[in-house]
């Protein structure tokens, strides 16, 4: 997936926002002004941190190489996935709406969309 995709897909998400808050360089998205992705622009491939439940994180990172611990976040809560692999697609979509969907469903109602 490139950024492009991957820019169209998290937007197309209900409430989604994109955000340059630490700079430049990283590209984040949010829904309910909490992040669910953030992209580095300033490397030379795509990689994304995404939000993951803490099991279903070391079970990711264990089966993919491609799916390390969250860098500068929290690495329970966080996996960086290299969209430049050769993850599946689907796989890496679905880890976008795992992202999401924490974020979301942790949101007070009233910020809901």
């Amino acid at each position: 997936m490139d950024l492009v995709a991957f820019r169209e897909y998290c937007l197309a998400k209900p409430g989604a926002e994109e955000d340059f808050p630490f700079g430049p360089e990283t590209l984040v998205f949010k829904v309910g002004g909490r992040m669910f992705a953030l992209a580095s622009l300033d490397t030379g491939s795509l990689s994304v941190n995404l939000k993951c439940e803490p099991e279903r994180a070391a079970e990711l990172r264990a089966s993919y190489e491609a799916i390390q611990p969250g860098y500068h976040m929290n690495k329970t809560h966080w996996n960086t996935v290299d969209f430049e692999s050769t993850l599946p697609f689907p796989l890496l979509t679905e880890l976008i709406d795992h992202s999401y969907d924490l974020v979301y469903a942790a949101l007070p109602k009233r910020n809901r969309v």
